[in-house]
């Protein structure tokens, strides 16, 4: 899949916390400061705030090599199905942003087994860089997928030799087509997207329908230069109204803007809404959930537990 357009406003601007020094297993400790940092230095603008509030510095979960790749992975603490996973496929800011950890370990209270696999090769996008960082390269090494399919389908083979069975996938932004591309080739049973990026519409959109099984659902928003409204509508005419017929849906966040399913700031009710509902802590307890605004979050996991 080509790509275009870079997810500039939310992925690759805005001012952050120095690069972590070391692999995950350092930074999996040190972020933690670093991101209190970010929620010191957020306000300057609505798009800045909506994509960098961090509401939690604890995780669960834990750092393992899969295939030689270094992966997040969170897994249930009760009985759950081994023979299937969730592979979370982040954003620019990988494994060491602690909003993706704590997303990864919300799906795994809801009976997911997480993984979160580096598609950076442990070069993920420089939080607060220096003078001296180069944008337009860091950004031209990372654009082609050949620099993140081999890790991926590693980590795949890998979860299938181990006995996994069934794999769902969520794409935020950069995850996007990685998700795309393992359901393209028959490797994912369910794909799951938020505000996704660097997917052109309607070829790409069109080549899954034609191609892929695997249910999809997208989580949409109001503010989205990578995913607008008007392109939403372009894909709801593909895959809607049952001319999908694995399944599609689309959720749609007022009030939101590009990020806010990983990002946004929850001390706004609209973004609050969109990114987790009234209650994100778990899915099985349906009567303390409104699903008819269950948050990105509740409806990507009721979308797990219906097709995966």
């Amino acid at each position: 899949m080509s790509a275009p357009n870079e997810c500039t406003d939310a992925c690759f601007s805005g001012e952050y916390p120095r690069k972590l020094t070391s692999r995950w297993t350092e930074g999996l400790i040190s972020y933690q400061v670093f991101a209190m940092k970010v929620n010191r230095k957020v306000g300057t603008s609505s798009l800045r705030q909506e994509c960098n509030r961090v509401t939690s510095t604890s995780t669960t979960g834990k750092i393992e090599q899969i295939a030689g790749v270094e992966c997040y992975v969170a897994s249930p603490t009760g009985d759950y199905a081994k023979d299937k996973v969730v592979l979370f496929l982040t954003d620019v800011f990988g494994i060491p942003l602690i909003n993706n950890r704590l997303l990864a370990d919300d799906f795994a209270r809801n009976g997911f087994k997480t993984v979160m696999p580096d598609l950076f090769n442990g070069d993920p996008r420089v939080l607060d860089p220096p003078p001296t960082f180069d944008r337009e390269a860091w950004m031209a090494k990372h654009r082609d997928p050949e620099s993140w399919i081999s890790a991926l389908d590693s980590v795949v083979a890998s979860l299938k030799e181990s006995g996994v069975t069934r794999i769902g996938t969520t794409g935020y932004c950069f995850g996007a087509p990685p998700a795309f591309h393992l359901a393209l080739n028959g490797e994912s049973d369910v794909t799951v997207l938020a505000h996704p990026s660097r997917l052109v519409c309607p070829e790409d959109f069109e080549k899954y329908k034609a191609e892929s099984k695997a249910p999809l659902l997208i989580n949409s928003c109001e503010d989205d230069r990578m995913f607008p409204p008007e392109q939403q509508t372009i894909v709801d005419g593909i895959m809607g109204e049952g001319k999908f017929a694995p399944g599609y849906e689309r959720t749609y966040w007022d009030g939101c803007t590009h990020g806010f399913a990983v990002r946004g700031d929850l001390s706004d009710p609209k973004v609050k809404a969109g990114k987790e509902g009234e209650n994100k802590s778990n899915i099985n307890q349906s009567a303390a959930i409104d699903w008819l605004n269950p948050g990105a979050f509740a409806a990507s996991a009721k979308f797990f537990k219906k097709y995966l």
